[in-house]
């Protein structure tokens, strides 16, 4: 068999006479390309006639050419038993004949009976000029009088069976394309060898690698056929690099690099450069201007006006308790600990403060912080939600322990006396210090245990204090859900503290506790099989976010999670209990946890996906359409409490330190899996975080742990890939750190010792009296007004300090560890904290430096008032228009709250005189000088003294005869009012409109009996479906006015139809 190392070698080996007997049709197919020797070639090549072949090139020819064939394909052994296109299998390897040197040697080539010579040294896959001169007198160019072309000879062959090789250099592609195109009309016809295989000699320059990485592989790349040929030219390529050639000296321009993978359509992040008012840097700011506009947004579509109006509180059911009835369920501490407030910037007083069970401290005047007593440990607490722009005072609710000492065991149920806490707040305005103290409104006394969870329905359940309600109903301060250790879930519906204190007699009990008879009790189970010990204690609660929260959700110990629809008809669901409440059974229950369910949390954006966190060290996603496997499951460690922020696809999660690896205890956010974020490491903590708590209209997140520090981080963008967030510290910062502090003197701590001091360290006391006895509470709060300078600051310092190494004792009673801390989730209100602990104190921070549009202090104590930017555009530009239209609104809100009914006949005659000039002006077009104000005038006064009582008063009644706010409910209430109430309101209207325009009676009953047809007529065509969406969105106390706004159109009609002659 003939090895073809090259066409100069193959021409040798014809001359030879060494050609293999044996051929391969495959192997005669590629020999036919070859063109036939000329006629006479031995005898014509001598020395004589070879030189001046020789002379003929010139030198720089001859290296071009020399370069030009280095770039053919050398030949390369195959791998034994393979296959390679257009070859057969070697046998031994031959040989290699040497190759010989230049002019000299050639007619030794001829002559078989003289031995060859040594050959040169050469460079791999160069070929010698002799060997080059032999292959161009082949193909038949022998003239040497004619200069040669530039380009590469015409019949040049590729080696058999394999491809021009790839090279990066132009010239080299350019010559390969025009080799090949030379071959394709030297080759014979394929009809005359049908059984030839067709010769890869490609129609187009490939791509080089560079080129194939750059444009990711647009063709077909067939490394899969030819493996040991991509190996080999990566190998050439290396050599090639060694030793470039002349050729490459001037290589293929480079295309420019792709964009990395994955961020092809992904939308760039925009840069914020700068620093904001407060302080912090515009991209950490960014994030915030972006929450507060898309949480108005999704508000004003997500929540409700008015929700369960059958659940109105009723006077009878609250029982006012006398002192005695009361003992047993007051918190048995009657005063707090000693406890001092050190405020950055400000000079230290050292004073030691000491209140009384439920009194408060005045709120500071520059710092605005308050701080009140419960009386216990804290454990559970919430704010009372208050409709956008109500202006009014805000409320939380919570519950505190009985006694310091208590312990509770999750494994059992548990009853026991306590109470259930209100304290008002007072009107927390950003723009102004509270002008009230925090105090005790009213307690609930319940028999159920220890209260671990309590939550008020999100929006629909409040109403103005000055509702006027037929006794015995009172105005409605909203409903709050309790998860007790009994087992069961209590629902109640707090009037508000003026109504309520109205029914008192003057000589009551100060604070008022009453007994109350809760709405509703839900239970786990059915009406055959109700047993609570089944599922334990009930641990966690959700109410459904979106409107029309008709859904709770609770978690118990056995890991079940029960749901339940609480305005149900369902005789299976619902029971009448012969005190007039309710017990409700679950629609939907399963098990989601091995263990406890510590945390609920429901998607506010979509009400189908909640989210779970358990003892079982598992945080689980469910679409409750699919509740028998959850969307994702993810095992990290133990979770306390988790938030889910509004905007984001994920939870932020507080944790035990106790399977917590090292340098991992803190505050993550780990995404929901549809963006398959990974988990974002958000605070660092030492001890466990009991609490955490997140404000949608901040992006921010407050979470309280056992060593008595309550920090406050803001979240990135987390709509897009965390892992690129530099330097989270700058996001984070303390709002204050409690610190026990042993003291020396008196028990009123006269000489108590200072933070900085080096006092020994605190015996372990395990007890409170013990701890009490001999250490005060030392508050150290942050300036939250500026955050200039935040990294340098003392507390920033401090909390970094606490991050790096445990200062944990647990062998005493954590008597500064905070419990709960729930953001505001009020509009008027959002910048402020509210957060407890073990101590029973209770503290409430102003986080002034991130709110917006309102007040920020500056470094020179300024006033700044700070404006909305947009999320794309951090330069500062006017307020929020949306937010300033709020002032009008608000205003109207805290006038209708003092003088409802006295607002709501102005309303009803302002309305009906402003139809009034529209049917002049833009019905009867009669212009400015022709305008009849005393028309506009009776008008007005009688919407004052007719329209506004009579509808305002309609309306009552028709709440009072149908209360249910269902659509059924609201149809029939359409169908009653348009039904009976219309015709009767249009016969009245039309003949007093008559009569104050002095027509005597026979002209009109008249003009009733010509306009009344049309009247009623076009009043149907109009008002039912206004009416409808009236009776079913609209609270009691803003209907008259929404229709009103709706009737102006239908006032300049009556208008019209009434002075028409």
């Amino acid at each position: 068999m003939t090895v073809v190392d090259s066409p100069g070698q193959e021409v040798l080996n014809q001359l030879d006479g060494k050609t293999s007997s044996e051929t391969t049709s495959t192997e005669t197919s590629v020999e036919m390309s070859l063109p036939t020797p000329l006629s006479g070639f031995e005898d014509s090549l001598d020395e004589r006639k070879f030189l001046p072949e020789q002379e003929s090139f010139s030198r720089l020819e001859q290296q071009d050419l020399s370069s030009e064939m280095s770039k053919v394909s050398k030949p390369k052994a195959s791998k034994p038993g393979r296959k390679r296109g257009g070859r057969t299998r070697k046998g031994p390897k031959r040989p290699q004949q040497p190759n010989p040197p230049s002019a000299p040697l050639v007619p030794g080539l001829l002559d078989q009976s003289k031995p060859l010579s040594t050959p040169m040294p050469k460079k791999r896959g160069r070929k010698s000029k002799a060997e080059l001169l032999l292959l161009k007198l082949s193909k038949g160019l022998d003239q040497p009088e004619s200069p040669p072309p530039k380009r590469p000879p015409e019949d040049f062959e590729t080696p058999p069976g394999e491809r021009p090789r790839r090279r990066a250099a132009q010239v080299a592609l350019l010559y390969l394309q025009e080799l090949a195109e030379e071959l394709s009309t030297a080759l014979p016809a394929p009809v005359s060898c049908p059984e030839s295989p067709k010769v890869s000699s490609p129609t187009k320059p490939k791509k080089t690698r560079q080129q194939a990485t750059c444009q990711g592989g647009e063709e077909e790349d067939d490394t899969a056929r030819d493996e040991d040929f991509v190996l080999q030219v990566e190998a050439e390529d290396g050599e090639e690099s060694e030793a470039p050639s002349e050729s490459s000296s001037d290589p293929e321009p480079a295309m420019p690099r792709s964009t990395p993978r994955g961020s092809t359509s992904a939308k760039q992040k925009p840069h914020c450069r700068g620093v904001a008012p407060n302080g912090l840097p515009n991209h950490i700011m960014a994030p915030v201007w972006k929450c507060l506009h898309l949480t108005k947004d999704l508000r004003e579509q997500k929540h409700s006006y008015w929700e369960f109006a059958e659940w109105i509180p009723l006077a009878w059911k609250w029982h006012l308790l006398s002192e005695l009835e009361a003992a047993p369920y007051l918190p048995q501490e009657e005063k707090s600990p000693l406890f001092s407030v050190h405020r950055e910037g400000l000079p230290e007083d050292g004073t030691l403060y000491r209140i009384n069970r439920f009194s408060s401290i005045t709120a500071h005047p520059e710092r605005w912080d308050v701080s009140f007593f419960t009386g216990g440990p804290l454990w559970a607490l919430d704010w009372c939600p208050v409709p956008e722009g109500a202006a009014a005072s805000q409320y939380v609710a919570l519950f505190s322990s009985p006694d310091m000492n208590e312990t509770h065991p999750l494994s059992q149920l548990h009853s026991g006396p306590g109470l259930l806490q209100l304290w008002g707040l007072g009107t927390l305005q950003q723009e102004s210090c509270p002008g009230n103290r925090a105090h005790f409104v009213y307690g609930i006394a319940c028999d159920h245990g220890c209260i671990w969870d309590l939550k008020f329905c999100p929006s629909g359940a409040w109403e103005l204090p000055g509702t006027p309600r037929k006794a015995p109903l009172l105005p409605r301060l909203g409903l709050l859900a309790l998860a007790c250790s009994d087992g069961k879930v209590l629902l109640f519906s707090l009037p508000h503290p003026e109504a309520l204190q109205a029914q008192q007699p003057p000589d009551a009990m100060k604070p008022a506790i009453y007994k109350v008879q809760c709405v509703a009790t839900l239970q786990v189970g059915s009406m055959q099989a109700s047993d609570p010990s089944e599922c334990g204690q009930c641990l966690s609660l959700a109410w459904m976010p979106t409107r029309p929260h008709h859904h709770l959700a609770a978690g118990y110990y056995n890991g079940m999670v029960v749901f339940w629809n609480l305005p149900t008809n369902s005789p299976l669901q619902r029971i009448r209990l012969s005190d007039g409440s309710l017990k409700l059974y679950p629609f939907q229950c399963f098990l989601a946890h091995d263990q406890a369910v510590r945390t609920l949390q429901w998607c506010k954006a979509n009400s189908h996906f909640i989210v779970s966190a358990g003892s079982d060290r598992k945080i689980k996603f469910w679409d409750l359409r699919r509740p028998y496997e959850p969307i994702n499951s993810i095992k990290r460690f133990l979770s306390t409490e988790l938030a889910w922020l509004l905007p984001y696809n994920g939870v932020t999660v507080a944790q035990d330190n106790c399977y917590a690896s090292y340098g991992l205890c803190g505050i993550h956010y780990i995404d929901a899996g549809y963006l398959g974020f990974k988990a974002y490491f958000t605070a660092p903590r030492k001890g466990t975080v009991w609490s955490l708590s997140g404000s949608d209209w901040l992006g921010t997140i407050a979470a309280g742990d056992i060593s008595g520090e309550l920090i406050a981080a803001i979240l990135p963008d987390m709509a897009l890939n965390p892992i690129n967030v530099k330097r989270p510290v700058e996001r984070r910062f303390p709002i204050y750190k409690a610190d026990l502090m042993p003291y020396q003197d008196s028990p009123e701590g006269q000489g108590h010792s200072s933070a900085s001091s080096g006092a020994p360290n605190p015996p372990k006391a395990r007890t409170y009296a013990e701890t009490v006895n001999h250490h005060y509470l030392l508050f150290q709060d942050t300036d939250l007004g500026s955050f200039h300078d935040l990294l340098h600051r003392e507390p920033m310092l401090r909390m970094q300090e606490g991050e790096g190494h445990s200062q944990l004792c647990l062998d005493r009673l954590q008597l500064e560890a905070i419990h709960k801390v729930r953001f505001s989730p009020n509009l008027d209100s959002y910048g402020w904290l509210v957060s407890g602990g073990q101590s029973g104190l209770v503290r409430i921070h102003f986080l002034r430096g991130l709110t917006s549009p309102l007040g920020h202090r500056g470094r020179g104590g300024a006033g700044l008032k700070a404006e909305v930017p947009s999320p794309a555009d951090v330069t500062r530009k006017g307020p929020s228009s949306r937010l300033g239209s709020m002032a009008l609104w608000r205003a109207y809100q805290r006038a209708l709250s003092a003088h409802p009914w006295k607002v709501q006949f102005l309303t009803a005659g302002s309305l009906m005189g402003l139809g009034d000039v529209i049917s002049q002006q833009l019905v009867e077009r009669r212009g400015l000088k022709e305008h009849q104000i005393g028309r506009t005038l009776t008008m007005a006064s009688l919407g004052c003294g007719f329209v506004g009582p009579v509808v305002g008063g309609w309306y009552r009644v028709l709440d009072r005869l149908i209360p249910g706010t269902t659509k059924v409910d609201a149809l029939k209430k359409m169908l009653l009012d348009q039904g009976a109430f219309a015709p009767c309101f249009l016969g009245c209207f039309l003949p007093l409109i008559g009569t104050l325009n002095g027509l005597s009676a026979q002209d009109n009953w008249a003009k009733l009996q010509q306009d009344y047809p049309d009247a009623l007529l076009t009043n149907y065509c109009l008002w039912p479906a206004v009416q409808l969406a009236n009776f079913y969105l609209v609270p009691l106390h803003y209907r008259l006015a929404i229709v009103q706004c709706v009737a102006v159109i239908w006032n300049s009609y009556l208008s019209w139809k009434a002075h028409r002659l």
